[in-house]
């Protein structure tokens, strides 16, 4: 893994958002009431989560997207200028409070209800708004918890500047088949395939998108095809593993050491180990490794 000693400069389009997670000794079935064992808050959304593991990661970071004029908006706010993240271009709606989550943890699963709320206000021309930080950047991200006409302006943005494009699909939607062709890598989840790319086979679609798309599990693993072969890399966690936010993890590592010019194998590999990472404290952000991590 190589890493210069430049700070590349990535935009983060997308979600944020206040994680209410409640812990539980089992899932409540339809109609049954359960007692929580105890209840947290955490900083989230998508976005948040990749703009701040690229920051800590060293990179110079860019986020657009929309938080409520409330107090939860100003506390996301507040954490993303703590963690380094340029807000510049982050709107603060009148008119819808800021995103929410609700997780109820249990046996080592999450089941997370999403509350859009302000992420889904974010438009096109916000992107738009915020063009001049997109000829200088060295990466874009973006995820599918925001409308798809702010995805669209963000490969627009992407493409007229001809910057690379990452992409965590999810959560799971049809992806236009311009932005899958223009993208230089997109994530997703093993159950998700079909639903972001198709009723083709599997294997069918990576071969089509070699070295494109790293498809991901709760074991932390990852499948690409590199053109000649199925390549497979594997760091599963701990039994008592917290695994909100380790896609957004792996995202954001993956485009940072892709930013730093290694091959795709090592992007994957770095990807894992930052992953992993976050496994080890409750939250998405929280365990968020920083480079000197990995620095010996």
């Amino acid at each position: 893994m190589n890493i210069t000693s430049e700070n590349p400069k990535i935009i983060v389009v997308g979600s944020s958002s206040v994680d209410l997670v409640l812990n539980t000794d089992f899932f409540p079935q339809a109609n049954e009431t359960v007692m929580a064992v105890k209840s947290e808050s955490f900083f989230g959304g998508k976005g948040a989560n990749q703009a701040v593991a690229a920051s800590r990661l060293g990179a110079s970071v860019y986020f657009v997207g929309c938080v409520g004029m409330d107090p939860m908006g100003q506390q996301v706010m507040r954490n993303l200028l703590d963690e380094g993240v340029n807000v510049g271009f982050v709107h603060e709606s009148e008119n819808a409070p800021t995103g929410t989550a609700y997780v109820t943890a249990s046996e080592g699963k999450n089941a997370i209800v999403v509350v859009p709320a302000a992420n889904s206000r974010l438009s096109a021309k916000h992107v738009y708004y915020a063009e001049k930080f997109f000829p200088t950047a060295d990466m874009i991200l973006v995820q599918l918890e925001i409308p798809m006409e702010a995805v669209l302006a963000t490969y627009e943005m992407a493409k007229k500047y001809g910057k690379k494009l990452g992409i965590y699909a999810a959560p799971a939607v049809r992806l236009p088949q311009e932005i899958v062709e223009y993208a230089n890598f997109i994530v997703v989840k093993s159950n998700d395939i079909s639903t972001v790319f198709g009723d083709e086979n599997k294997g069918e679609i990576l071969r089509k998108n070699a070295n494109k798309i790293f498809v991901r599990d709760e074991t932390n693993s990852t499948i690409y095809y590199n053109g000649s072969e199925m390549k497979y890399f594997r760091n599963e966690p701990g039994q008592q593993a917290h695994k909100m936010g380790m896609g957004d993890a792996f995202t954001a590592g993956f485009a940072l050491a892709a930013c730093h010019g290694n091959s795709i194998d090592d992007c994957v590999v770095f990807g894992n180990e930052v992953s992993l990472k976050v496994g080890g404290d409750r939250g998405s952000q929280k365990g968020l490794p920083y480079l000197k991590d990995f620095i010996k």
